[in-house]
């Protein structure tokens, strides 16, 4: 199997740092964003994306948002996004899930986490 590409967006640069080096310690290729304008410029120019990880509280796009302009792509609606955020909110996360998240995890990003996120490829 290819070594999997995950497009990781995330304003904070803790939780891109963290998140990375968990993926990356797990043999995952991953471009790292800030934002969801920046990650839908990455997605115009990488074709070997094959997950989404967004941050949800960001300050440009929320990582919902980026999720709408995913689902409505004929390019890109094929690619599974996983929302991350500090908060357990049951509205968002049911709000993330009907509008086509595969998944919703509570930061940190951990190795557990990792054969979770990688079974959406």
């Amino acid at each position: 199997m290819a070594t999997p590409h995950v497009l990781l967006v995330d304003d904070s640069c803790v939780d891109r740092f963290v998140a990375a080096r968990v993926l990356e310690s797990c043999n995952v290729k991953v471009t790292v964003v800030e934002g969801a304008k920046q990650a839908l410029e990455i997605l115009d120019m990488e074709h070997d994306v094959k997950l989404i990880l967004t941050d949800y509280c960001m300050p440009d796009m929320t990582g919902y948002d980026l999720l709408v302009e995913v689902k409505k792509s004929p390019k890109l609606n094929h690619l599974p996004v996983v929302i991350t955020c500090t908060d357990d909110v049951p509205e968002r996360i049911k709000k993330c899930l009907d509008g086509g998240a595969k998944d919703y995890i509570i930061k940190p990003i951990k190795v557990d986490n990792v054969p979770r996120l990688l079974s959406y490829i």
